[in-house]
């Protein structure tokens, strides 16, 4: 007696070739998108922030060197003495200072180690964006292939009756089928 294949449900092979259709259609998308946040990220530290901190060290460096020319020509002038005023103005730029050149420390180390920290992330991204975009085309149209081969099978052996609710058991033949559609189907590179 030839062996059969036991074939419950075409319609469930239907429903998840669908649902695979519909997840590739949202996942692709979404990890182009989040290739582009990290793109967009690594400009914006190498850029714009590193841009505006320069910036920021250098005007807080010519108000510190003003605050402090302030203080020292207050100090020299016989017409007047140095103020509280004059001293807190120093000690704020001095700050201002000191903070604009730690910012500009912590982004510079960001800058380094951006790479090493994101890189492997982006190459697992990659590698599922390949399996999406390959790998996961190819199984849908293969599942189109195998219905396709089920149900020409099916119009070729209508006799082939199944108890209720469940779709024929499928005979060798059919397995045979399945198999050149198999073959048939584009191999995966590795």
């Amino acid at each position: 007696m030839p062996q059969q294949a036991q074939v419950r449900s075409v319609d469930a092979l239907d429903s998840f070739r669908a649902s695979l259709v519909v997840y590739l259609s949202q996942a692709r998308p979404a990890l182009e998108e989040v290739t582009a946040e990290v793109v967009r990220t690594r400009v914006w530290l190498e850029t714009e922030q590193r841009t505006y901190w320069e910036n920021q060290v250098r005007r807080r460096r010519k108000e510190l060197e003003q605050a402090q020319q302030a203080l020292f020509s207050a100090r020299i002038g016989n017409l007047r003495h140095e103020t509280s005023a004059e001293l807190m103005a120093v000690q704020r730029a001095k700050r201002a200072f000191d903070e604009a050149e730690t910012k500009l420390r912590v982004l510079k180390k960001w800058n380094q180690d951006f790479e090493g920290r994101v890189q492997p992330m982006v190459k697992q991204m990659e590698k599922l964006h390949t399996v999406l975009s390959n790998d996961m085309v190819k199984a849908v149209a293969y599942l189109a292939q195998v219905l396709n081969t089920l149900a020409a099978y099916a119009e070729r052996h209508p006799g082939a009756a199944a108890p209720t609710g469940a779709t024929p058991a499928i005979p060798e033949t059919a397995q045979a089928a399945a198999a050149a559609a198999l073959a048939q189907a584009p191999e995966k590179k590795s």
